[in-house]
């Protein structure tokens, strides 16, 4: 029976919920105009969960996943969460979510930890997860929180309908014994999965795939939450195709290196090159070490978590390279390509070289000219275009 105690301490809750999503920024990410930093699949998955938990009775300890700027960690914090444990691949992410937590939430940065995907659902009875692009990546999250969360686990998993599937539903009752649809609401939807299965399926991933470009073969080895897993994309195999002398180089920066694709085959090419690779994505950067081991290159590429370039100094590079996304999880756009042009054209010495594959009809090479110096075309098919940049001196 719910006291007066607990309908108080909801009500409360719901006050400082209110008041907390809209205060939400998206920094360090791109503060793009009409991109908000919580939206109405994070109000139903928070309300879903509370629904389902009973007024009054916030779980105390919660796992959140894929959280993008702090709305369901936070927002679990209001509630009255006292644990709260948080997986996001992405670091920018990460750095928002600790930046709104520092800004609005500082007394309850002790009650809030990250950890890897295997490891942040351990013994939880309850996941809050916004649902990724792809049904890899949720396939390998489900599979992750089913293995280790309590045995009645309850996983509430979000997001807006034009994004959504009905292999969603599939992919999450392969893990766990039934799976619940929400209603709608402001064109979002939450699935509802609980108690994991005893009997999991085998997993894909990591994946392994071989490939060959130029008569040079190499392996890449890859999470499902990497860009592309261990496939080479269209747009990467045409700059490989098209990579020019690297010769007179000794250090290759791998800027957004996804599965290690390119540093893998430029290192392999030329034995005096040296790899340093960067990624937002924590699936990204373990990929591209694994891919390194493979190919038997541990010893000549690293690859580190990044925003950009945040770790390297001013004019310090002599060669970049850079596949740029152009989404930020399900919104297109180019903001985040300028971003990373522009840390580029930060890091690259006076003469150095900025190599970059694109979507051809994004036209990215007038910015280019623009913010890196003279660009020119080095291959361009329907899809794709390959550009070399020289940084202005």
């Amino acid at each position: 029976m719910n006291t007066a105690a607990d309908s108080h301490d909801a009500d409360e809750g719901a006050s400082a919920l209110q008041a907390l999503l809209p205060a939400l920024r998206r920094w360090p990410d791109v503060e793009a105009p009409n991109l908000f930093a919580a939206d109405a699949s994070d109000r139903l998955i928070l309300d879903s969960c509370a629904a389902a938990s009973g007024t009054g009775s916030w779980p105390a300890s919660i796992a959140v996943i894929g959280d993008h700027y702090g709305a369901l960690a936070l927002g679990s914090l209001a509630l009255g969460s006292t644990s709260v444990r948080v997986h996001t691949d992405s670091l920018t992410a990460r750095r928002a979510i600790e930046a709104n937590l520092a800004r609005l939430m500082p007394e309850a940065a002790e009650r809030l930890d990250f950890f890897p995907l295997q490891q942040v659902a351990a013994q939880a009875s309850v996941v809050l997860l916004a649902l990724p692009r792809g049904l890899d990546v949720l396939g390998e999250q489900a599979a992750a929180v089913a293995d280790v969360a309590a045995p009645g686990a309850r996983l509430f998993a979000g997001g807006r309908i034009k994004h959504m599937s009905r292999s969603m539903n599939e992919v999450l009752a392969a893990h766990f014994e039934r799976v619940d649809v929400s209603l709608a609401r402001q064109k979002s939807r939450v699935l509802t999965a609980s108690s994991p299965r005893a009997e999991q399926p085998a997993s894909s991933f990591p994946a392994t795939a071989t490939h060959q470009v130029r008569g040079t073969s190499f392996t890449l080895h890859a999470g499902a939450g990497t860009f592309g897993n261990a496939r080479l994309d269209p747009g990467t195999r045409l700059l490989l195709e098209n990579l020019p002398d690297l010769s007179e180089h000794s250090t290759l920066v791998d800027l957004a290196c996804g599965n290690g694709s390119i540093g893998i085959f430029a290192a392999l090419r030329n034995p005096q090159l040296r790899v340093d690779a960067s990624d937002h994505s924590a699936s990204a950067v373990a990929s591209t070490l694994a891919a390194a081991q493979r190919n038997q290159l541990a010893g000549r590429i690293t690859a580190v978590q990044d925003d950009a370039l945040s770790r390297l100094p001013d004019a310090s590079a002599t060669l970049i390279t850079l596949n740029p996304p152009f989404h930020i999880g399900n919104t297109v756009t180019a903001d985040i390509a300028f971003k990373l042009i522009d840390d580029a054209a930060r890091v690259l010495a006076p003469g150095g070289t900025l190599l970059c594959v694109f979507n051809s009809h994004l036209r990215y090479r007038s910015e280019l000219v623009r913010r890196v110096g003279p660009t020119r075309q080095l291959a361009r098919d329907k899809t794709f275009t390959v550009t070399a940049s020289t940084r202005a001196h």
